[in-house]
Protein backbone atom coordinates (compact mmCIF):
# COMPACT_ATOMS: atom_id res chain seq x y z
CA UNK A 1 0.00 0.00 0.00
CA UNK A 2 0.83 3.48 -0.16
CA UNK A 3 2.62 5.70 2.34
CA UNK A 4 0.45 9.11 3.46
CA UNK A 5 0.69 11.67 1.00
CA UNK A 6 3.08 14.79 1.21
CA UNK A 7 0.82 18.23 1.32
CA UNK A 8 2.89 19.97 -0.70
CA UNK A 9 2.72 23.08 -3.02
CA UNK A 10 4.10 24.19 -6.25
CA UNK A 11 5.05 27.42 -7.50
CA UNK A 12 3.14 29.06 -10.14
CA UNK A 13 3.96 31.89 -12.75
CA UNK A 14 2.99 34.58 -10.31
CA UNK A 15 4.44 32.84 -7.14
CA UNK A 16 1.75 31.91 -5.48
CA UNK A 17 2.14 28.35 -3.80
CA UNK A 18 -0.68 26.08 -4.84
CA UNK A 19 -1.38 23.19 -2.65
CA UNK A 20 -1.17 19.83 -4.29
CA UNK A 21 -0.37 16.16 -2.61
CA UNK A 22 2.40 13.99 -3.81
CA UNK A 23 2.47 10.20 -3.43
CA UNK A 24 5.09 7.81 -3.60
CA UNK A 25 4.88 4.38 -4.62
CA UNK A 26 6.07 1.56 -2.07
CA UNK A 27 7.60 -0.10 -5.27
CA UNK A 28 8.60 2.00 -8.27
CA UNK A 29 7.01 0.05 -11.40
CA UNK A 30 10.38 1.17 -13.24
CA UNK A 31 8.34 3.09 -16.00
CA UNK A 32 9.85 6.48 -14.43
CA UNK A 33 6.83 8.04 -15.25
CA UNK A 34 4.90 10.31 -12.93
CA UNK A 35 0.84 10.92 -13.16
CA UNK A 36 -0.66 14.00 -13.17
CA UNK A 37 -4.34 13.41 -11.77
CA UNK A 38 -6.65 16.67 -12.37
CA UNK A 39 -10.05 16.85 -9.92
CA UNK A 40 -13.56 16.57 -11.20
CA UNK A 41 -15.70 19.76 -10.55
CA UNK A 42 -15.79 19.06 -7.06
CA UNK A 43 -12.32 20.35 -6.43
CA UNK A 44 -9.74 18.37 -3.97
CA UNK A 45 -11.69 15.60 -2.07
CA UNK A 46 -11.08 12.72 -0.44
CA UNK A 47 -12.25 10.80 -4.37
CA UNK A 48 -9.51 12.67 -5.88
CA UNK A 49 -7.12 11.14 -3.37
CA UNK A 50 -8.37 7.97 -3.81
CA UNK A 51 -7.57 7.86 -7.49
CA UNK A 52 -4.62 8.98 -7.06
CA UNK A 53 -3.34 6.07 -4.52
CA UNK A 54 -4.72 3.51 -6.78
CA UNK A 55 -1.91 4.79 -9.55
CA UNK A 56 0.75 4.89 -6.45
CA UNK A 57 -0.33 1.23 -5.33
CA UNK A 58 0.58 0.40 -9.45
CA UNK A 59 4.00 1.87 -9.30
CA UNK A 60 3.65 5.69 -9.97
CA UNK A 61 4.57 9.14 -8.34
CA UNK A 62 1.22 10.69 -8.54
CA UNK A 63 0.80 15.18 -7.66
CA UNK A 64 -2.62 15.36 -7.09
CA UNK A 65 -2.83 19.61 -7.72
CA UNK A 66 -6.07 21.28 -6.40
CA UNK A 67 -6.48 24.23 -9.38
CA UNK A 68 -8.67 25.99 -7.53
CA UNK A 69 -6.14 27.07 -4.90
CA UNK A 70 -5.27 30.39 -6.52
CA UNK A 71 -4.73 33.90 -5.13
CA UNK A 72 -8.38 35.65 -3.79
CA UNK A 73 -11.10 34.60 -2.75
CA UNK A 74 -12.38 30.80 -3.22
CA UNK A 75 -15.16 31.24 -5.33
CA UNK A 76 -13.73 33.76 -7.66
CA UNK A 77 -11.18 31.24 -7.88
CA UNK A 78 -13.55 28.49 -8.54
CA UNK A 79 -14.86 30.51 -11.43
CA UNK A 80 -11.55 31.52 -12.41
CA UNK A 81 -10.69 28.22 -13.47
CA UNK A 82 -14.28 27.35 -14.95
CA UNK A 83 -14.18 30.20 -17.60
CA UNK A 84 -10.52 28.87 -18.16
CA UNK A 85 -11.97 24.94 -18.46
CA UNK A 86 -15.00 26.46 -21.06
CA UNK A 87 -12.26 28.81 -23.25
CA UNK A 88 -9.43 25.92 -23.21
CA UNK A 89 -6.90 28.76 -22.89
CA UNK A 90 -5.74 30.64 -19.30
CA UNK A 91 -3.69 30.65 -16.18
CA UNK A 92 -5.18 26.99 -15.09
CA UNK A 93 -3.12 26.07 -18.33
CA UNK A 94 -0.16 27.74 -16.75
CA UNK A 95 -0.93 25.70 -13.79
CA UNK A 96 -0.82 22.79 -15.16
CA UNK A 97 2.76 23.33 -16.65
CA UNK A 98 4.02 24.18 -13.61
CA UNK A 99 2.81 20.75 -12.41
CA UNK A 100 4.50 19.19 -14.90
CA UNK A 101 7.67 20.78 -14.27
CA UNK A 102 7.56 20.53 -10.74
CA UNK A 103 7.10 16.52 -11.22
CA UNK A 104 10.11 16.01 -13.58
CA UNK A 105 12.27 18.40 -11.36
CA UNK A 106 11.77 16.57 -7.80
CA UNK A 107 14.34 14.75 -6.18
CA UNK A 108 12.18 11.79 -4.46
CA UNK A 109 11.20 10.21 -7.33
CA UNK A 110 13.04 9.43 -11.07
CA UNK A 111 11.11 10.43 -13.45
CA UNK A 112 11.38 11.26 -17.14
CA UNK A 113 7.87 11.34 -18.53
CA UNK A 114 4.30 12.70 -17.24
CA UNK A 115 0.96 11.24 -18.06
CA UNK A 116 -2.52 12.84 -17.34
CA UNK A 117 -5.90 11.66 -15.96
CA UNK A 118 -8.24 13.81 -15.30
CA UNK A 119 -12.29 13.40 -14.97
CA UNK A 120 -15.42 15.82 -15.58
CA UNK A 121 -13.76 19.12 -15.84
CA UNK A 122 -10.51 17.63 -15.41
CA UNK A 123 -11.01 15.14 -18.50
CA UNK A 124 -11.43 18.04 -20.76
CA UNK A 125 -8.48 19.63 -18.95
CA UNK A 126 -6.33 16.73 -19.39
CA UNK A 127 -6.94 16.83 -23.15
CA UNK A 128 -6.62 20.15 -23.94
CA UNK A 129 -3.54 20.40 -22.06
CA UNK A 130 -1.82 16.72 -23.61
CA UNK A 131 -2.54 18.82 -27.49
CA UNK A 132 -0.08 20.99 -26.09
CA UNK A 133 2.49 18.77 -26.05
CA UNK A 134 4.75 17.50 -22.90
CA UNK A 135 2.98 14.68 -21.93
CA UNK A 136 3.42 11.23 -23.00
CA UNK A 137 -0.02 9.79 -22.26
CA UNK A 138 -3.40 11.22 -21.46
CA UNK A 139 -6.30 9.39 -19.98
CA UNK A 140 -9.56 11.69 -19.82
CA UNK A 141 -12.79 10.94 -18.50
CA UNK A 142 -16.04 12.13 -19.71
CA UNK A 143 -14.95 15.84 -20.34
CA UNK A 144 -15.86 17.80 -23.36
CA UNK A 145 -14.57 17.43 -26.50
CA UNK A 146 -13.41 19.80 -29.15
CA UNK A 147 -16.12 19.79 -32.11
CA UNK A 148 -13.19 19.64 -34.64
CA UNK A 149 -10.33 17.52 -34.67
CA UNK A 150 -7.42 20.21 -35.31
CA UNK A 151 -8.26 21.37 -32.02
CA UNK A 152 -6.29 18.24 -31.24
CA UNK A 153 -3.31 18.03 -33.21
CA UNK A 154 -0.05 16.90 -31.59
CA UNK A 155 -1.91 14.91 -28.90
CA UNK A 156 -0.06 12.00 -27.19
CA UNK A 157 -1.61 8.82 -26.85
CA UNK A 158 -5.11 8.69 -25.33
CA UNK A 159 -6.62 6.09 -23.10
CA UNK A 160 -10.14 6.98 -21.72
CA UNK A 161 -13.98 6.49 -21.36
CA UNK A 162 -17.46 7.64 -21.43
CA UNK A 163 -20.77 6.94 -19.98
CA UNK A 164 -23.61 6.96 -22.49
CA UNK A 165 -26.58 7.47 -20.23
CA UNK A 166 -25.18 11.11 -19.60
CA UNK A 167 -27.25 13.29 -21.79
CA UNK A 168 -24.90 16.04 -22.12
CA UNK A 169 -21.47 14.49 -22.86
CA UNK A 170 -22.54 10.89 -23.70
CA UNK A 171 -21.64 10.89 -27.25
CA UNK A 172 -18.27 12.95 -26.81
CA UNK A 173 -15.94 10.10 -26.63
CA UNK A 174 -17.43 8.98 -29.70
CA UNK A 175 -16.30 12.03 -31.20
CA UNK A 176 -12.73 11.81 -29.61
CA UNK A 177 -12.31 8.35 -30.99
CA UNK A 178 -13.48 9.91 -34.32
CA UNK A 179 -11.15 13.15 -34.08
CA UNK A 180 -7.90 10.66 -33.01
CA UNK A 181 -8.60 8.06 -35.67
CA UNK A 182 -8.47 11.07 -38.06
CA UNK A 183 -5.22 12.45 -36.63
CA UNK A 184 -3.85 8.48 -36.59
CA UNK A 185 -3.00 9.25 -32.85
CA UNK A 186 -3.06 5.84 -31.08
CA UNK A 187 -6.13 5.37 -28.30
CA UNK A 188 -8.24 3.61 -26.60
CA UNK A 189 -11.59 4.90 -26.06
CA UNK A 190 -14.70 3.32 -24.87
CA UNK A 191 -18.07 4.25 -23.86
CA UNK A 192 -20.05 2.39 -21.78
CA UNK A 193 -23.76 2.03 -22.66
CA UNK A 194 -24.93 1.37 -18.74
CA UNK A 195 -23.37 4.28 -17.33
CA UNK A 196 -23.45 8.22 -17.14
CA UNK A 197 -21.44 10.70 -16.53
CA UNK A 198 -18.80 10.65 -13.49
CA UNK A 199 -18.83 6.75 -13.53
CA UNK A 200 -15.11 6.22 -11.53
CA UNK A 201 -16.20 8.86 -9.19
CA UNK A 202 -17.10 7.59 -5.87
CA UNK A 203 -17.97 10.33 -4.17
CA UNK A 204 -19.42 10.06 -0.71
CA UNK A 205 -21.94 13.06 -0.12
CA UNK A 206 -25.80 13.88 -0.08
CA UNK A 207 -25.75 14.94 -3.94
CA UNK A 208 -23.90 12.69 -5.37
CA UNK A 209 -24.62 9.68 -3.96
CA UNK A 210 -28.70 10.02 -3.61
CA UNK A 211 -29.37 13.25 -6.36
CA UNK A 212 -26.37 13.21 -8.95
CA UNK A 213 -28.48 9.93 -11.14
CA UNK A 214 -31.62 12.86 -11.82
CA UNK A 215 -29.34 15.47 -13.27
CA UNK A 216 -28.87 15.03 -17.09
CA UNK A 217 -25.87 14.04 -16.53
CA UNK A 218 -27.13 10.84 -14.75
CA UNK A 219 -23.88 10.94 -12.52
CA UNK A 220 -23.22 8.06 -10.63
CA UNK A 221 -20.52 5.83 -9.72
CA UNK A 222 -20.37 2.41 -11.68
CA UNK A 223 -17.91 -0.05 -10.46
CA UNK A 224 -18.09 -2.57 -13.37
CA UNK A 225 -17.44 0.79 -15.99
CA UNK A 226 -14.90 1.50 -13.37
CA UNK A 227 -12.83 -1.18 -12.88
CA UNK A 228 -12.82 -1.77 -16.73
CA UNK A 229 -11.65 1.30 -17.21
CA UNK A 230 -8.67 1.16 -14.47
CA UNK A 231 -7.72 -1.86 -16.36
CA UNK A 232 -7.04 -0.74 -19.63
CA UNK A 233 -5.79 3.03 -18.56
CA UNK A 234 -3.06 0.82 -16.58
CA UNK A 235 -2.16 -1.80 -19.65
CA UNK A 236 -2.54 0.94 -21.85
CA UNK A 237 -0.16 3.18 -19.92
CA UNK A 238 2.11 0.39 -19.08
CA UNK A 239 2.65 -0.33 -22.76
CA UNK A 240 2.55 2.99 -24.41
CA UNK A 241 5.48 4.44 -21.43
CA UNK A 242 7.39 0.76 -22.08
CA UNK A 243 7.78 1.93 -26.12
CA UNK A 244 8.90 4.96 -24.75
CA UNK A 245 11.32 3.65 -23.04
CA UNK A 246 12.52 1.00 -25.73
CA UNK A 247 12.42 3.52 -28.12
Amino acid sequence: MTAQPLLTHVVLPDGYRMRARWYRPASNNGLNAAVIVIHDIFGFTEDQARIAERLADNGYPVLAPDLYDRPGIRALCVARTLRDHERGHGDAFDHLEACRHWVLEQDDEPVEAVAMMGFCMGGRFALLFAARGGLKVVAPFYGGVPRRAEALTGICPVVGGWGKKDLIYGGHGERLARHLDELGVPHDVKTYPDAGHSYMNDHQTFYFKRLGDYSPLRARYEPDAAEDSWRRVLTFFRNTLSERQHS
